[in-house]
Protein backbone atom coordinates (compact mmCIF):
# COMPACT_ATOMS: atom_id res chain seq x y z
CA UNK A 1 0.00 0.00 0.00
CA UNK A 2 1.00 3.66 -0.05
CA UNK A 3 3.06 5.41 2.68
CA UNK A 4 0.16 7.77 3.47
CA UNK A 5 -2.21 4.81 3.87
CA UNK A 6 0.29 3.03 6.12
CA UNK A 7 0.63 6.14 8.33
CA UNK A 8 -3.16 6.40 8.63
CA UNK A 9 -3.39 2.70 9.50
CA UNK A 10 -0.70 3.03 12.19
CA UNK A 11 -2.49 6.00 13.78
CA UNK A 12 -5.86 4.24 13.75
CA UNK A 13 -4.32 1.19 15.41
CA UNK A 14 -3.29 3.40 18.33
CA UNK A 15 -6.95 4.04 19.18
CA UNK A 16 -8.42 1.84 21.95
CA UNK A 17 -10.37 -1.16 20.71
CA UNK A 18 -8.94 -1.07 17.19
CA UNK A 19 -6.68 -3.90 16.12
CA UNK A 20 -5.12 -4.28 12.69
CA UNK A 21 -8.27 -5.60 10.97
CA UNK A 22 -10.58 -2.96 12.47
CA UNK A 23 -8.15 -0.16 11.62
CA UNK A 24 -7.81 -1.50 8.08
CA UNK A 25 -11.61 -1.62 7.63
CA UNK A 26 -11.98 1.90 8.97
CA UNK A 27 -9.19 3.27 6.77
CA UNK A 28 -10.66 1.64 3.65
CA UNK A 29 -14.11 2.93 4.52
CA UNK A 30 -12.86 6.51 4.87
CA UNK A 31 -10.52 6.46 1.89
CA UNK A 32 -12.31 4.31 -0.70
CA UNK A 33 -15.91 3.50 0.16
CA UNK A 34 -17.10 6.79 1.73
CA UNK A 35 -14.43 9.44 1.12
CA UNK A 36 -17.01 12.21 1.62
CA UNK A 37 -17.29 11.17 5.27
CA UNK A 38 -13.58 11.80 5.85
CA UNK A 39 -13.97 15.62 5.77
CA UNK A 40 -16.87 15.48 8.23
CA UNK A 41 -14.86 13.27 10.60
CA UNK A 42 -11.80 15.55 10.41
CA UNK A 43 -13.96 18.64 10.91
CA UNK A 44 -15.79 17.12 13.90
CA UNK A 45 -12.55 15.99 15.51
CA UNK A 46 -11.02 19.45 15.12
CA UNK A 47 -14.11 21.15 16.55
CA UNK A 48 -14.22 18.73 19.49
CA UNK A 49 -10.53 19.24 20.17
CA UNK A 50 -11.09 23.01 20.40
CA UNK A 51 -14.35 22.92 22.36
CA UNK A 52 -14.16 19.96 24.74
CA UNK A 53 -12.06 19.96 27.88
CA UNK A 54 -12.25 18.78 31.47
CA UNK A 55 -14.74 20.06 34.00
CA UNK A 56 -12.81 22.14 36.55
CA UNK A 57 -14.80 20.57 39.39
CA UNK A 58 -15.22 16.86 38.67
CA UNK A 59 -13.03 16.06 35.66
CA UNK A 60 -15.89 15.07 33.34
CA UNK A 61 -15.87 16.33 29.75
CA UNK A 62 -17.27 19.83 29.35
CA UNK A 63 -17.49 22.67 26.84
CA UNK A 64 -17.23 25.31 29.57
CA UNK A 65 -15.54 25.47 32.96
CA UNK A 66 -18.14 23.13 34.50
CA UNK A 67 -20.01 20.17 33.07
CA UNK A 68 -23.81 20.00 32.98
CA UNK A 69 -23.88 17.55 35.90
CA UNK A 70 -21.95 19.86 38.24
CA UNK A 71 -24.16 22.78 37.19
CA UNK A 72 -27.42 20.86 37.71
CA UNK A 73 -29.13 22.34 40.82
CA UNK A 74 -31.32 19.23 41.20
CA UNK A 75 -28.37 16.96 42.02
CA UNK A 76 -27.68 15.79 45.58
CA UNK A 77 -24.58 17.85 46.39
CA UNK A 78 -23.70 15.95 49.56
CA UNK A 79 -22.67 12.72 47.82
CA UNK A 80 -19.93 12.03 45.27
CA UNK A 81 -19.47 8.91 43.18
CA UNK A 82 -15.76 8.43 42.37
CA UNK A 83 -15.04 6.74 39.02
CA UNK A 84 -11.87 5.91 37.10
CA UNK A 85 -12.76 7.30 33.67
CA UNK A 86 -15.41 9.39 31.92
CA UNK A 87 -16.95 6.30 30.19
CA UNK A 88 -17.64 4.90 33.69
CA UNK A 89 -19.54 8.09 34.53
CA UNK A 90 -21.47 7.84 31.26
CA UNK A 91 -22.41 4.21 31.98
CA UNK A 92 -23.74 5.10 35.44
CA UNK A 93 -25.63 8.11 34.05
CA UNK A 94 -27.19 5.93 31.37
CA UNK A 95 -28.57 3.63 34.09
CA UNK A 96 -30.45 6.60 35.66
CA UNK A 97 -29.56 5.10 39.06
CA UNK A 98 -27.49 8.04 40.35
CA UNK A 99 -28.83 11.51 41.12
CA UNK A 100 -25.82 13.00 42.89
CA UNK A 101 -22.37 14.23 41.79
CA UNK A 102 -19.30 12.52 40.35
CA UNK A 103 -15.54 12.77 40.50
CA UNK A 104 -13.36 11.35 37.70
CA UNK A 105 -9.85 10.25 38.70
CA UNK A 106 -8.71 9.59 35.10
CA UNK A 107 -7.15 6.27 36.07
CA UNK A 108 -6.20 4.28 39.14
CA UNK A 109 -3.03 3.86 41.17
CA UNK A 110 -0.57 1.54 39.47
CA UNK A 111 3.04 1.89 40.67
CA UNK A 112 4.16 -0.77 38.17
CA UNK A 113 2.97 1.48 35.34
CA UNK A 114 4.31 4.65 36.98
CA UNK A 115 0.89 5.97 38.00
CA UNK A 116 0.99 7.51 41.46
CA UNK A 117 -1.28 9.98 43.27
CA UNK A 118 0.27 12.92 41.39
CA UNK A 119 -0.90 11.56 38.02
CA UNK A 120 -4.53 11.25 39.10
CA UNK A 121 -7.25 13.77 39.98
CA UNK A 122 -6.88 13.38 43.76
CA UNK A 123 -6.25 17.08 44.47
CA UNK A 124 -9.65 17.98 43.08
CA UNK A 125 -11.34 15.33 45.21
CA UNK A 126 -9.45 16.46 48.30
CA UNK A 127 -10.54 20.07 47.69
CA UNK A 128 -14.17 19.03 47.34
CA UNK A 129 -14.03 17.00 50.56
CA UNK A 130 -12.37 19.91 52.38
CA UNK A 131 -15.39 22.15 51.76
CA UNK A 132 -17.32 20.18 54.38
CA UNK A 133 -20.35 19.76 52.11
CA UNK A 134 -19.67 16.11 51.25
CA UNK A 135 -21.33 13.56 53.54
CA UNK A 136 -20.66 10.38 51.53
CA UNK A 137 -18.09 9.20 49.00
CA UNK A 138 -19.16 6.22 46.89
CA UNK A 139 -16.25 4.37 45.29
CA UNK A 140 -17.18 2.96 41.87
CA UNK A 141 -13.71 1.72 40.95
CA UNK A 142 -12.78 -1.57 39.31
CA UNK A 143 -12.57 -4.69 41.43
CA UNK A 144 -8.88 -5.47 40.86
CA UNK A 145 -5.66 -4.88 42.80
CA UNK A 146 -5.15 -1.36 41.44
CA UNK A 147 -8.80 -0.45 42.07
CA UNK A 148 -8.59 -1.73 45.64
CA UNK A 149 -5.32 0.16 46.22
CA UNK A 150 -6.95 3.35 44.92
CA UNK A 151 -9.96 2.86 47.21
CA UNK A 152 -7.61 2.30 50.15
CA UNK A 153 -5.67 5.47 49.31
CA UNK A 154 -8.86 7.55 49.19
CA UNK A 155 -10.02 6.10 52.53
CA UNK A 156 -6.67 6.51 54.31
CA UNK A 157 -5.31 9.73 52.81
CA UNK A 158 -8.34 11.82 51.87
CA UNK A 159 -11.29 10.80 54.02
CA UNK A 160 -10.11 9.14 57.24
CA UNK A 161 -9.85 12.24 59.44
CA UNK A 162 -13.28 13.55 58.42
CA UNK A 163 -16.78 12.47 59.39
CA UNK A 164 -17.63 11.17 55.93
CA UNK A 165 -19.25 7.87 55.06
CA UNK A 166 -17.29 5.85 52.51
CA UNK A 167 -19.03 3.07 50.58
CA UNK A 168 -18.19 0.93 47.60
CA UNK A 169 -20.49 -0.25 44.86
CA UNK A 170 -21.40 -3.93 44.95
CA UNK A 171 -19.84 -6.37 42.52
CA UNK A 172 -21.28 -9.69 41.62
CA UNK A 173 -23.23 -11.72 39.14
CA UNK A 174 -24.75 -9.88 36.19
CA UNK A 175 -28.50 -9.91 35.80
CA UNK A 176 -29.45 -13.18 34.13
CA UNK A 177 -26.01 -14.67 34.81
CA UNK A 178 -25.54 -17.99 36.55
CA UNK A 179 -23.20 -19.19 39.29
CA UNK A 180 -21.77 -22.06 37.25
CA UNK A 181 -19.84 -19.93 34.77
CA UNK A 182 -18.82 -17.06 37.07
CA UNK A 183 -15.14 -16.67 37.90
CA UNK A 184 -13.91 -16.89 41.49
CA UNK A 185 -13.37 -13.12 41.92
CA UNK A 186 -16.93 -12.39 40.79
CA UNK A 187 -18.35 -15.07 43.10
CA UNK A 188 -16.33 -13.77 46.06
CA UNK A 189 -17.57 -10.23 45.40
CA UNK A 190 -21.15 -11.43 45.07
CA UNK A 191 -20.99 -13.26 48.39
CA UNK A 192 -19.23 -10.41 50.22
CA UNK A 193 -21.70 -7.86 48.80
CA UNK A 194 -24.79 -9.82 49.88
CA UNK A 195 -27.66 -8.09 51.66
CA UNK A 196 -30.82 -9.17 53.47
CA UNK A 197 -33.43 -10.85 51.30
CA UNK A 198 -36.67 -8.91 51.29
Amino acid sequence: MTPAYDRLLQQLKRLPGLGYRSAERLAMHLLVEKPEVMEEVISSMGAAREAVGRCQICGNIAESECCSICEDPNRDRSTICVVEHVPDLIAIERSSAWKALYHVLHGKLSPINGIGPEQLNFRGLEARIATGEIMEVVLALSNDIEGQATCHYIQEELVQTRQIKVSRIGFGLPSGGGVTYADSVTLRSALEGRRNYE
